[in-house]
């Protein structure tokens, strides 16, 4: 079989493409070459005219790094091929394509860990080991391995006035956008978008082509947290959440952020509730020991990394491989 293989670097040029999950979306393409600071391309992989596969890539540049990620490994269409023989097509025609043309390369989020293992290791990356941590929301008792302390603090923000609630205007997605910015601009290695990327993903409506949801905690009308989910077949993701604890207290803003699209997928029939970066796997991470309270449970998984500097990519390779 003869795959051929198609580079598109605007959405208006992608062919019909079939799928669900959202991190190769055309939806999310859209969203994201709508949002300054990033250049989305996506590779279709073809067998004739009919596309088996593809690989969205994520370019991110700041200041003199140039960053692209992809999440997970791709989405494949055809059960009767292998889809690790695509994947080595895909990935090869990508790497040799732009290896010197990013400062980084990154594939984050795998959902099999083991999954393209042989195929990274002769495109010249080396992995890193990392941590997810996921939360099944399907069963009839939501909270069922939550933390007495997590269910107590839940019950006293509501209690002492927080409300909980979906934004849908403008307005709203720009309030909580200004709280998230300041939230996220004291921690150096998290990345936090334009707005555009909110406001473009605003304009989704509910209906079967749902991708994410912006969701909201206020009090006495003023948004005290929040956070941003994207929706990927029967899995939530959640991208970004925080809350004005210092100022709200007792009212646990950061908290119900997570329980409030927690609740809302739960609602919605999706069965499982991941946080999209659970960290290194250090012993101390407060962000992780803050979502393990929830209940959910915590799997290694990897990254693959290639660098544009060939001896400092030999060095890694030789510490991590």
């Amino acid at each position: 079989m003869a795959i051929r293989l198609v580079t598109y670097e605007h959405s208006e040029a992608l062919p019909n493409l079939p799928g669900k999950n959202v991190f190769h979306s055309v939806s999310l393409f859209r969203i994201l070459e709508r949002t300054p600071g990033f250049s989305p391309f996506m590779l279709v992989a073809f067998n004739g005219d009919r596309p088996i596969g593809k690989l969205l890539c994520v370019v991110r540049k700041s200041w003199f790094i140039s960053k692209c990620i992809v999440y997970d490994t791709g989405e494949y269409f055809d059960a009767d091929l292998r889809h690790d023989l695509i994947f080595d097509e895909l990935l090869s025609y990508f790497t040799n394509r732009n290896k010197d043309n990013f400062s980084i390369i990154e594939f984050r989020n795998l959902s099999e860990s083991l999954f393209g293992y042989r195929y990274f290791r002769q495109n010249g990356y080396f992995p890193i080991r990392r941590l997810r941590v996921i939360n099944s929301i399907h069963h009839s008792t939501i909270d069922k391995w939550m933390g007495a302390s997590r269910k107590r603090q839940i019950q006293c923000g509501l209690r002492n006035g927080a409300v909980m609630g979906v934004a849908d205007t403008e307005e709203q997605v720009r309030n909580l956008f200004r709280m998230l910015k300041k939230y996220y601009s004291s921690k150096v290695f998290k990345y936090f978008p334009a707005i555009d990327f909110f406001t473009t993903l605003l304009e989704q409506r509910d209906g079967s082509d749902e991708i994410g949801k912006i969701f909201t905690v206020s009090y006495n009308g003023r948004i005290i947290g929040g956070s941003c989910c994207l929706f990927s077949d029967d899995t939530v993701y959640m991208l970004f959440s925080g809350g004005m604890r210092k100022s709200y207290p007792s009212l646990y803003p950061g908290v119900l952020a997570v329980w409030n699209a927690m609740l809302y997928s739960r609602e919605k029939g999706y069965s499982h509730f991941e946080f999209i970066d659970a960290g290194l796997p250090f012993k101390k991470y407060g962000y992780r020991d803050f979502i393990l309270r929830f209940g959910g449970k915590q799997l290694s998984t990897r990254r693959w990394y290639r660098l544009k500097w060939r001896w400092l990519n030999r060095i890694f390779e030789k510490i991590y491989v």
